[in-house]
């Protein structure tokens, strides 16, 4: 069997595995319970802190670009990642699909933010420490640089569904300012491989462009053929 046969069956089968155990798409939704809980608690700790104006003008501007950078060099590694065997397996299967869906179903923008906050596994144990963190003598701009990137991380997410779906015109503004994604920007990922993984307006495309070149073999001849005997029912929009 060639490698793109085993890798093939491997993602059928841990797509198999998503769908007859219902604690994959579960999972999903205790995983947005837990970072929006933990968000809101911390967005109440804003009111606590002592800032200036032109502090926390600067810190937003940095956590923009950070979570930028965090969330597209999240999105680089699963794009790239093909452990379809692991414990892990039918997730990162299922994330594969989204390469084949160029337009999402319309929800509120508070449920868009609700579930597109349940694939960002890796932001529950950021969020955890930021807590633990804010009973510490940890300084206030820090602690602010940490809570925004919690937030803006899940608002990447709401960017990029935006991106593929909606024609508002506040939105369309917001992305010709580039406070969003603009679909410009993000279809050079779709069209070109391994490029433009950065998704919440795209500013550190720069940078992750130059990591993917470097150290990745970019999906289109790898994790997008393993899709492309699955013939099962899409996972997106959850």
């Amino acid at each position: 069997m060639s490698d793109k046969s085993l890798k093939q069956e491997q993602f059928n089968r841990a797509m198999q595995r998503y769908h007859d155990h219902k604690r994959y798409p579960y999972t999903y939704k205790i995983v947005s319970l837990l970072n929006v809980g933990m968000q809101l608690y911390l967005v109440s700790l804003l009111f606590t802190l002592h800032l200036t104006w032109y502090g926390v003008v600067g810190i937003f501007l940095l956590a923009y670009f950070l979570a930028d950078f965090i969330n597209g060099y999240v999105h680089l590694y699963m794009d790239n990642n093909q452990k379809y065997d692991s414990i892990f397996g039918p997730f990162i299967a299922s994330f594969h699909l989204h390469h084949k869906t160029p337009n999402y179903r319309e929800f509120p923008i508070y449920k868009i933010y609700f579930n597109e906050s349940g694939s960002k596994f890796w932001l529950v144990p950021f969020l955890m420490i930021t807590i633990v963190l804010s009973f510490s003598q940890l300084n206030d701009h820090l602690l602010l640089l940490l809570i925004l990137i919690g937030i803006l991380s899940s608002v990447a997410e709401v960017s990029h569904f935006l991106c593929h779906n909606s024609q508002s015109n506040v939105v369309l503004f917001l992305q010709k300012i580039k406070l969003l994604l603009p679909m410009e920007h993000h279809i050079n990922h779709h069209k070109n491989d391994n490029q433009s993984y950065a998704f919440l307006n795209g500013t550190s495309d720069f940078l992750l462009d130059r990591i993917a070149k470097q150290f990745y073999n970019g999906y289109k001849e790898h994790s997008d053929l393993d899709a492309t005997t699955y013939r099962g029912e899409d996972t997106g929009n959850r």
